[in-house]
């Protein structure tokens, strides 16, 4: 027997937080009975249903997509923005790990392997993420310092693991950081960047663990490699 928000997320309908979510909200029935239960334990020949949708097993799919601008980091949107997952062709019901905002660029990887999403979003698992920021003026030594040092946002001081200046254009008055994270707090980097006074102007996500974009143009994915998928359960 295996907890329910497990299995949901095995089957590929959403992640295992997402499905802890549904449970609690009541959408989740087991053998025509509606639980809200985090801990309650299914048998493999239960019948769930999700959001009415009854579930089963489908074959793993994993995806990394350079991210454009102007899309919603989502499976669906309620005004008709398009989607990341709009951008990605198949009949699996794959889904972002994570999010970028809908301004931001770069990498994110897409899948219906609930089991990978969870190690990959979980903060105990410290998977960085390299993001290049260009933001409004050109930072001081003290402002990279504290930058590096680590910023109070929400109460709780960000650290990040490495911080790097790849440009300082005096002329247009803006500057180029790179900087890497482990946690995934949302808004974290423009959050950092407005605490030091330097707003950020565009935001890109240049790679993901040990994945990066090399081959790929704005609004192109993937296929991720079984050895890449290995090496992203290994960093559990």
């Amino acid at each position: 027997m295996e907890r329910l928000q497990k299995v949901i997320s095995n089957c590929g309908y959403t992640s295992r937080r997402k499905a802890e979510e549904l449970i609690q909200a009541g959408k989740v029935k087991v053998n025509g009975v509606i639980i809200t239960e985090l801990g309650y334990k299914v048998k493999e020949n239960d019948d769930i249903q999700v959001e009415k949708t009854h579930l089963k097993k489908e074959s793993k799919e994993y995806y990394l997509l350079y991210k454009p601008e102007k899309t919603i980091t989502s499976v669906k949107d309620e005004v008709g923005r398009t989607t990341v997952v709009d951008l990605i062709k198949t009949s699996k019901r794959i889904y972002p790990v994570g999010r970028l905002d809908y301004d931001t660029t770069g990498i994110l990887l897409l899948t219906n392997d609930g089991e990978l999403a969870n190690i990959l979003m979980h903060p105990s698992f410290f998977v960085e993420k390299t993001y290049i920021a260009k933001v409004e003026g050109i930072l001081t030594g003290k402002e990279f310092d504290q930058l590096k040092n680590g910023i109070m946002i929400d109460g709780r001081k960000m650290i990040p693991k490495r911080v790097k200046l790849r440009l300082k254009n005096k002329i247009q008055n803006f500057s180029k950081i790179e900087i890497t994270i482990t946690e995934g707090r949302n808004h974290i980097i423009k959050k950092a960047f407005l605490a030091i006074n330097h707003p950020v102007i565009q935001l890109k996500r240049e790679s993901y663990a040990f994945l990066n974009l090399e081959g790929l143009k704005k609004g192109e994915y993937r296929k991720l490699t079984i050895k890449e998928v290995k090496k992203l359960y290994s960093l559990k």
